[in-house]
């Protein structure tokens, strides 16, 4: 029975017979077969798809086979492949083809015309494929285009000066070309053609990752910045895409980021380019039904009555509700399922959020509006010769390697002992006059009455010119002392003040854990951000003099420069260091 081989290659055998003898060629690629084999599949191929032709039989009961080249000849490479393994690797016919994955016959073909050539392996090391075709094939027939071919070919110049300028994707270039023509190449062969076109005409393969410039008008920025916020999914998206378009991001990559096709981004940029931002998708505009907008508000109703009990009321073990944990009372209550998205959606239309609690610090003194009324008076009532001093201690705090935000290289990464030995610790007792900005302070070993009185002592004498000093400090034990405060009594006596010419001291203090209030805290809090965070010093000494130095360039700033002060180094302190109500001077990363 006669079997075609891939490559043109046919061997012919009869039922229970060996292979046909060499006698029954009739001229060079014909076959004769004496006796038609009848039940059996004679495997043909049209001679325009190359393989081998049916001819008029020599004789009544002959059939006549003629084989042919196939119409697609090997590429250059693939034949110096076949005829090196052949003759230099001594590879039997049957392994090339298994190599090469063409057929035996085929291999047989080219090793019988190269030997008829008389050439060497160099002879052919650098031709091209059609010459080395015509060398070993120099009496085969050329290949002739069909019509649809050449008018397609013919086309391509037009094509492709569309995709360029218009941005169209090949296709949408395929689907404008058939759409005009009865017979057209499919999807595949047009593409493949196309890419041999570009190639013979200097082109190159067409890049898939191409950018496509999109220049965005000044009066279109504030409307595609209001679509970026938008809840919208759809104005999102062409917002994200014309921003990123237009600063030579990729379609590609706009893709992957707001999940639409390569080619919606693309038709995107070019309906902005053609007709601008009034023929972009701007969100759906589908109307609902009257029914459907009932539902929707019996369905916030049954939401907020739910949020206003707890949710142990509906057997949730929560302390407050979550989006599951209300779709799973709403359902049980109301016999209806509802999705978080539903339920989040509705809650954004109503103005709910979810929002943390702030963390705050409160004061349980009784009195607490009478003392905040007496500094507040004290203050705006505060007369020329008199100042006014905010009061406490910062520490103790150890002298030690200490953490915080650096510039440092992307591959450092900043390490601090977690257990580390202390170089000392230091106490420093500060004193704040609110009028001027200027701190006085010392360093103490402990907090008592006795640093208080040091102080007090420090401040009559730096301040002695001064009429009358207002003291205010939080209520600790020793701020409340009745030995500071028979101290101060003593400062306050005719003899004392005449001998010495010091000023009237006068005490008030914050209401009982209102530390919060006091405003060198705030002070505190930007010396600390300053000098303090990222630092490792040597020693005690080391440390106070850095906080020396901060104070004293502090206190100068605020003498040159009093209402630029903010604008130095000390903007850095958690409040403005003035007395107000709603301030929350004490930093809670600070004892």
């Amino acid at each position: 029975m006669p079997r075609y081989n891939q490559g043109g290659a046919f061997q012919f055998r009869k039922a229970g017979s060996q292979r046909l003898p060499s006698s029954l060629l009739c001229g060079e690629g014909n076959f004769l077969l004496p006796e038609p084999v009848r039940g059996t599949n004679l495997a043909t191929r049209s001679p325009e798809s190359g393989g081998c032709r049916l001819m008029c039989p020599a004789r009544e009961g002959d059939v006549r086979w003629e084989v042919s080249m196939p119409q697609k000849p090997l590429s250059a490479s693939k034949v110096r492949r076949l005829l090196d393994l052949s003759f230099s690797n001594n590879v039997n016919k049957s392994e090339v083809a298994k190599r090469l994955r063409i057929s035996r016959g085929t291999v047989s073909r080219y090793i019988t015309a190269f030997k008829c050539t008389g050439s060497q392996m160099s002879d052919i090391a650098h031709l091209r494929s059609t010459a080395l075709f015509k060398l070993l094939f120099p009496n085969s027939e050329p290949r002739c285009q069909s019509s649809r071919k050449i008018k397609l070919l013919d086309e391509f110049a037009s094509i492709h000066s569309r995709i360029e300028n218009d941005h169209l994707s090949l296709l949408v270039a395929w689907r404008e070309h058939i759409a005009s023509r009865e017979s057209a190449y499919q999807y595949s062969q047009f593409a493949s053609l196309y890419a041999i076109w570009r190639h013979e005409h200097g082109y190159g393969r067409r890049s898939r990752s191409k950018t496509i410039a999109v220049s965005i008008k000044s009066s279109d920025i504030p409307i595609l910045k209001k679509w970026r916020m938008s809840h919208d999914r759809r104005k999102w998206e062409v917002g994200i895409a014309l921003e990123d378009l237009s600063v030579g991001i990729s379609p590609s990559a706009v893709a992957r980021r707001v999940g639409r096709s390569q080619r919606t981004i693309e038709n995107w940029a070019l309906l902005y380019e053609r007709e601008g931002m009034g023929s972009l998708p701007s969100g759906s505009t589908r109307t609902l039904a009257q029914d459907s907008i009932r539902a929707i508000e019996i369905k916030k109703e049954r939401l907020i009555k739910i949020i206003h009990e707890n949710p142990r009321a509906y057997d949730i073990n929560r302390a407050s509700w979550s989006l599951q944990s209300l779709a799973d009372a709403y359902c049980e209550t109301h016999d209806e399922c509802i999705s978080k998205s539903s339920i989040s959606e509705y809650f954004i239309e109503l103005g709910y959020k979810f929002k943390k609690a702030k963390r705050v610090l409160t004061s349980n003194d009784s009195t607490y509006r009478d003392k905040l009324t007496k500094i507040t008076d004290t203050l705006s009532n505060l007369a020329q010769h008199e100042k006014f001093f905010s009061i406490d201690e910062f520490g103790p705090f150890s002298v030690k390697i200490r953490g915080g935000t650096a510039l440092v290289a992307g591959d450092v990464v900043r390490t601090i002992p977690q257990r580390q030995m202390s170089k000392g610790s230091l106490i420093c007792t500060a004193a704040l006059e609110l009028s001027t900005n200027q701190v006085t302070h010392f360093y103490s070993k402990t907090k008592n009455t006795r640093e208080m009185v040091k102080l007090l002592k420090r401040l009559i004498e730096v301040y002695k010119h001064e009429r009358r000093l207002f003291i205010s400090w939080d209520s600790a034990s020793w701020h409340a002392s009745k030995s500071l405060y028979a101290t101060v009594d003593e400062f306050n006596g005719d003899e004392f003040r005449i001998a010495h010419k010091t000023p009237f001291v006068e005490l008030i203090p914050l209401p009982s854990g209102a530390q919060f209030l006091n405003v060198i805290e705030s002070v505190f809090s930007g010396m600390s951000r300053a000098i303090l965070h990222n630092s490792d010093y040597g020693s005690v000494d080391e440390c106070m003099e850095a906080i020396d130095r901060y104070f004293e360039e502090r206190n100068r700033a605020f003498l040159e420069h009093p209402r630029r002060a903010g604008k130095k180094i000390w903007g850095k302190e958690r409040m403005e260091p003035v007395f107000k109500e709603a301030n929350i001077c004490k930093d809670p990363n600070w004892r």
